[in-house]
């Protein structure tokens, strides 16, 4: 027999203890975080996830984190899925996206600057995520070896309960050390045809950079890579990211109801950008979009003495609408500035969720949300 959940009992089945040990988001000690990251068995499963990211390309490893997240999610009765399940997998320590996918992000930089891909991307090849980089030994190797950090920085944040998310905060910073290590800027050169970070004219007319402005790969100058490349042709005005931050927010919020869990939403995003990884255009990308609408419309229906606590379900969801549109507005501002003009990828979703998540704990300090969800230092 099915199980039937309603509006008024999806959170009663969900309740919040549970929802936090999905993924294990439970504060700790730092003899915690030596006991998870000098394991021998995690330490060799971080660096066999980094490498597989690395074999198969970073996006392709996150379309299998999505789908391990999305088993987990439907496979048990709300609020049951501990960490053995696959949401637990889907996050954990190799193939959680901040270890598969941020390993193969930094193969594919490495690969770039050494001169071993000439995949056809049309912006520099270091970001190109959805190149499979095979098995040469030093590229498995610079994907291990940043798989590992995944973890060594994701259980600092999460045992600390630093209130953000700590796999997306930490996809950031392994993008951003990845950009020091081999040597690119940091930021990126804003072009000179470029009026500032936030100026993607370049793009719609097709205009390429000056010589000498920015280095060019496999082979070709830097005077034959555009004047600005924004993360998705097809997604970057501001009207287009408004309405698909909406649209997928509302989704979040259902997907939420529906299931009791803040991560379904999450799954079936990330799942969806095999269709994307296999050339099908104008596939949007919006798990920086479900996830915290998902978060916010649970931290909405959550009883208590806060602003927004306790709300009924339909108003929970335009909640969970309003944070998909935050979602999808941040992570837009965030690929002008750091993707746009740079030669790596550095990821604007994660970078969204690990902001909009920490907006959230600011509302629940500020008394305006009963809950944080699963996000540390505000959960339960």
């Amino acid at each position: 027999m099915a199980l039937e959940l309603t509006p008024e009992t999806a959170f009663a089945i969900a309740d919040l203890s549970d929802q936090l040990m999905q993924v294990e988001y439970s504060a700790g000690s730092f003899d915690d975080y030596l006991d998870v990251i000098l394991e021998p068995e995690n330490l060799l499963g971080a660096l066999a996830g980094g490498a597989f990211g690395a074999a198969v390309g970073a996006l392709p490893a996150f379309v299998f984190t999505g789908f391990l997240v999305m088993g987990g999610a439907i496979s048990s009765p709300p609020g049951a899925q501990d960490a053995i399940g696959g949401v637990g997998i889907g996050f954990g320590l190799a193939f959680g996206p901040h270890v598969s996918f941020a390993g193969g992000a930094a193969a594919a930089a490495y690969a770039a600057k050494q001169g071993y891909i000439q995949s056809g991307f049309d912006y520099h090849n270091g970001k190109d995520i959805t190149y499979a980089l095979g098995c040469k030994p030093d590229i498995l190797l610079v994907g291990a070896l940043f798989g590992l950090f995944g973890p060594i920085s994701e259980q600092l944040f999460r045992q600390m309960a630093v209130p953000t998310d700590p796999i997306a905060i930490t996809v950031v910073i392994s993008a951003l050390l990845h950009r020091a290590v081999f040597g690119y800027s940091i930021v990126g050169t804003v072009s000179s045809k470029a009026d500032g970070f936030f100026d993607m004219g370049p793009f719609e007319r097709e205009e390429m950079r000056p010589e000498g402005e920015a280095p060019g790969d496999g082979g070709l100058e830097g005077s034959e890579r555009l004047a600005v490349e924004p993360w998705l042709p097809h997604q970057y005005l501001w009207g287009d990211v408004t309405a698909i931050g909406a649209a997928f927010g509302l989704l979040g919020g259902f997907a939420a109801l529906q299931s009791g869990s803040a991560f379904l939403g999450f799954g079936l995003s990330a799942a969806s950008l095999l269709f994307l990884n296999l050339g099908v255009e104008n596939i949007p990308v919006t798990h920086h979009i479900t996830l915290p609408a998902s978060t916010a419309y649970l931290a909405a229906i959550a009883d208590g003495g806060a602003v927004l606590a306790g709300s009924d379900p339909a108003v929970a969801m335009v909640i969970a609408g309003i944070f998909g549109v935050i979602g999808a507005l941040v992570g837009e501002a965030f690929q002008r500035v750091f993707y746009a003009h740079g030669d790596t990828h550095v990821d604007p979703p994660a970078a969204s969720i690990f902001i909009v998540h920490s907006l959230i704990c600011v509302l629940v300090a500020a008394g305006v949300l009963q809950t944080a969800v699963w996000v540390p230092g505000f959960a339960g």
